[in-house]
Parts: structure tokens; sequence; C-alpha cells
């Protein structure tokens, strides 16, 4: 099987992000956004999808950095999965976290779609705006070009909720990009088309 790898580079006036993925990873990263707890959701992503991940990033503030590491992430699903021959495509994930559980559900459609049912408290975040959450998966899912829902079910607690739902994120996506050898080589689509 041929590496699943990107490397982006994206440097504008607002951002400069050096970003390296391997979906076929173990769930590695070395991410450094300037922003805690970004980076700390960013690794749930990594370690529980799997894919090991590289991320340098510096911007001029929080909103723009957000959405282009999402816009960098996701181009570099793109380029990795390339035709996406034999992959599921579509997955699921629920994941708990103390108080918190939340459920993401992907279709690597050619697509971009978001559906988000995000209920943030404002609470205990380290300065971290609940609605980037939001502005990243909406980004992530356009750029990638996949169907992305996500909702919190429920909880008390904004970091807990926010960490279940990338870990979710993480192991949905580590299922939908997962080759099924019984259509090895064939595209999972009855239209034979799956947009790049």
């Amino acid at each position: 099987m041929q590496k699943r790898t990107a490397t982006i580079k994206r440097k504008t006036k607002e951002t400069n992000i050096s970003l390296a993925l391997n979906i076929d990873g173990s769930g590695q990263w070395q991410i450094s956004t300037g922003i805690k707890m970004f980076d700390h959701l960013l690794a749930q992503v990594a370690q529980h999808g799997r894919f090991d991940l590289k991320i340098s990033a510096s911007g001029d503030d929080q909103h723009h950095l957000a959405e282009d590491v999402a816009l960098c992430l996701g181009k570099a699903l793109t380029q990795a999965l390339s035709e996406k021959r034999g992959i599921v495509r579509m997955a699921d994930a629920a994941v708990p976290m103390d108080d918190a559980l939340a459920m993401v559900v992907v279709d690597i459609s050619g697509r971009g779609y978001t559906v988000l049912e995000l209920p943030f408290s404002d609470n205990d975040m380290a300065g971290f705006s609940t609605d980037l959450i939001r502005h990243f998966l909406e980004s992530l899912a356009a750029e990638a070009k996949l169907n992305l829902h996500a909702r919190i079910i429920y909880g008390i607690n904004d970091h807990h909720k926010a960490e279940a739902l990338f870990k979710a994120l993480g192991r949905a996506l580590d299922m939908a990009t997962t080759i099924d050898e019984r259509i090895a080589g064939k595209l999972p689509s009855t239209k034979k088309l799956l947009e790049k």
C-alpha cells in the first residue's frame, strides 16, 4: 500500500503553518500553535485517530490560527487519501469524558457539509473561545470535503465537552479512513466517483 501522507505549508500575512500528516501512523504528535488548549485538542485527534501529526503554527490571533490550521489539516487529509480507493468512507464515534458525552459522524464523500450542535457554557477553556471549535470544524469539513455531523449530547464542563468532541473526531476519522480489504482498490461509491 502506498504511503498515505501529506505535508502542507501555508504562509499568509495572518499565519505561518507547517503541517505533516501520516494517516497510517500510531498516534504520535508534535503540536505547537502557541495556544495550549488548541494544542491539547488537536493532540486528541492524533492520539485517538492513530494519526501521526506534526504542526508548527503561529498567527496574529486565535481566530485566524484555528481557521488556517483547520484548512491545512483538511488539505492534508485530502492529499493523503488521494483517490480514496478502498476506504470505509463513513464512520461514527461517541466518546464520554466524565460529565460530557459527544458524538461525531463523518462521510468522506467529496462534499463539504457540517451540522453542529455544540452547546457550550463559556467556562474553563483557558482563554480559548468555544466558538473557535465551531469555526475549526466548519473549515476542516469544507477543505477536506467531508460531511461532518458533530453533537455534544450533554455535559457541564466545556473542557470535557470539547475534549470528548475532539476524541470522537479522531476516532471517526480513523475508522472512515481505514482500508476495507473487501473493496481494496475500489471506490466506496455507487457513482464510482468521490471528488478529490
